[in-house]
């Protein structure tokens, strides 16, 4: 039993330490974030800083891992909000086809790498060249984020080999116990066990979300108290780490399958908001713990060693998931981005390698030079984004484009000056209105110029690009762009309202269900690029079959009646099928005024009005 002087000696050292950890990670992640270096290497540097190696103000970094690890459950847990069984079913080529094949190609690679140019046996090379193949989810889903990027056609490839890569946690754990050197654990299942209670472990999951999570959402909603919302949103996240765990399984897989269950739930957003604070505190404390475990010393006895195998590691996987992506119909820029993007090992390759030690498949100082392999290839992806960044901003300026910091200030910004943004644009010139114009494709400013038009080069959906445009003052940002790469995400324009809140946000949305997407940001207008031209031509066409203006009148009244209730019954309930039976179809035409049904006018008659 503890005396009440060594209680308040321990609450001493918690505090102190936690003291510690966020003061560091509060100076130098702010200095990186200044440097555009990304938070994740100001954690790393400002944990290898405060650990037991360098001036020890955190004598046992090992005692944060369990706690952390929560931090990547929860990172898993909303980005499973985000991702509908839907949508996760439209990207199943990417996860088991990129992602299959890039987790093979580079644990085959590096693992023969490994036995050749270190003469190591087949099974070490397996036990460490496995795990390097993974990249760090922790790192690059942030970065995907912070950026917009998540729900880009890139930002979903490199999500996706990502999930893959978490699912391959399971058989690399099961080929790493089938070569031990001991005697395995009675207590933890190996080989086709391992997969099975995967599988039986998701379906629970599935299920458990599908019965009692919703409900018990639908109720925490009913009380309208935000505190049952931030303890059901970490009960859930948890409760499903805990199942996984028990079964030796994946921990953030757990979780994601439990965002996932939630996604289409009327509450996924103020989940987000409640659990999104705890996320960045313990993924922090992760990437702190990662810089503390960092063994100095033995990259100083051979730095060579470390820096050949790091680079090795880096340039084998951006090479190779380049060429893959490539064959998956990339272009070769993205091919190149994403290559770099998950070119560093990730932080399963800690768990590996003490799984690998405790086979006895390699030595404890083994495990120790690839985990700093590992902590060093992570810190340099920020580098190696700024570098792809800057080789981008070259090419820009080598097509001799100007960007919106050569635009004068204006009241409003113009991002897509096609066919769509040239009407919207004109309109307001028509005023003398001051429109600033933004394209990113060069053919079309060039061709623009040809008529005497200004538009400047550029992504308009970044922000800082948007605020060198003058989008802190601007009164309307009017995105005209067709939205076919996926640029205008809830996400991405949920960012721009939440920056330039005095500005009025206009989109173009590209089909139904983009604007469903859309229906819960506060944006000013939003409407299908073909909406209303189709009307007009439906329009046109009742009057060439001869049906009179008022009646013509009275069917575009209906028609958008019946197809804007549609749209609230889609979007409350998140299937595109609701609401069907208002559409017209050819059993249920729209009656006359006197109750009958609207009759065909014969060819060269006109109908009698009713």
């Amino acid at each position: 039993m503890t005396t009440p002087a060594e209680t308040a000696q321990a609450t001493t050292a918690i505090l102190e330490s936690g003291a510690i950890l966020l003061g560091a990670a509060l100076v130098f992640v702010t200095v990186f974030r200044q440097l555009k270096l990304g938070a994740t290497l100001g954690y790393i540097v400002a944990g290898a800083l405060i650990g037991p190696r360098l001036l020890g103000l955190i004598k046992d970094p090992e005692q944060l891992t369990s706690v952390t690890e929560i931090g990547i459950a929860l990172l898993l847990f909303i980005v499973g909000l985000e991702l509908k069984p839907s949508r996760l079913w439209r990207l199943r080529r990417d996860i088991f086809g990129l992602g299959l094949i890039q987790v093979v190609a580079c644990g085959i690679v590096l693992s023969s790498l490994l036995y050749f140019a270190l003469g190591i046996s087949p099974q070490a090379a397996l036990a460490i060249g496995l795990p390097l193949a993974l990249s760090s989810t922790a790192q690059v889903l942030p970065m995907l984020r912070a950026d917009n990027e998540l729900n880009t056609p890139q930002g979903e490839r490199a999500f996706s080999v990502l999930l893959f890569q978490d699912l391959a946690i399971v058989p690399m754990i099961t080929i790493i116990a089938a070569m031990a050197r001991t005697p395995p654990d009675p207590g933890a299942p190996v080989g086709w066990m391992l997969a099975l209670y995967t599988l039986a472990a998701v379906i629970g999951l599935v299920i458990v979300g599908r019965f009692l999570l919703n409900p018990l959402f639908r109720l925490v909603g009913r009380l309208g108290e935000r505190e049952l919302f931030v303890v059901a949103g970490l009960f859930t996240v948890v409760g499903a780490s805990a199942v996984m765990h028990s079964l030796h399984l994946s921990v953030p897989l757990g979780a994601f399958v439990a965002g996932v269950m939630l996604a289409e739930s009327p509450y996924r957003h103020e989940l987000e908001a409640d659990v999104e604070p705890f996320r960045s505190i313990l993924l922090g404390l992760f990437f702190l713990s990662v810089g503390m475990l960092l063994d100095l010393g033995m990259i100083a006895e051979r730095p060579l060693f470390v820096l050949g195998i790091a680079a090795a590691v880096i340039s084998t996987k951006t090479a190779l998931i380049s060429l893959i992506a490539r064959g998956f119909r990339a272009s070769w820029p993205n091919s190149v981005r994403l290559g770099l993007l998950l070119s560093q090992a990730g932080e399963f390759g800690f768990v590996l390698f003490a799984q690998a030690t405790n086979a006895q498949l390699i030595e404890r100082e083994a495990a120790s030079l690839f985990g700093a392999v590992v902590t060093l290839s992570m810190a340099t992806t920020p580098f190696l984004m700024r570098f792809i960044d800057f080789l981008e901003r070259r090419e820009e300026t080598r097509v001799d484009l100007d960007g919106p910091e050569k635009s004068p200030e204006t009241s409003a910004i113009v991002v897509g000056y096609g066919r769509f943004g040239q009407t919207v644009a004109q309109m307001m010139m028509a005023k003398s209105i001051g429109v600033t114009l933004i394209d990113k494709k060069p053919g079309q400013i060039e061709l623009a110029g040809e008529f005497g038009t200004k538009v400047y080069y550029g992504d308009g959906v970044r922000l800082d690009l948007l605020r060198t445009a003058g989008a802190e003052t601007a009164r309307v940002i009017a995105f005209c762009n067709d939205n076919k790469d996926g640029d205008l995400s809830a996400e991405a324009l949920r960012a721009v309202l939440n920056a330039f809140p005095q500005a009025a946000v206009m989109v173009r949305a590209y089909d139904r269900l983009h604007l469903i997407e859309l229906d819960r940001l506060d944006l000013a207008f939003a409407e299908r690029e073909l909406f209303e031209s189709a009307v007009a031509m439906g329009r046109a066409a009742l009057k060439a079959n001869g049906i009179p203006l008022g009646e013509i009148d009275r069917v575009e009244r209906e028609y958008r009646g019946r197809d804007c209730e549609r749209l609230e019954r889609q979007a409350a309930s998140g299937d595109i099928r609701a609401g069907w039976e208002r559409a017209f179809a050819p059993d249920r035409a729209l009656d006359d005024e006197d109750g009958g049904p609207s009759p065909d006018p014969q060819p060269g008659t006109s109908p009698v009005p009713q």
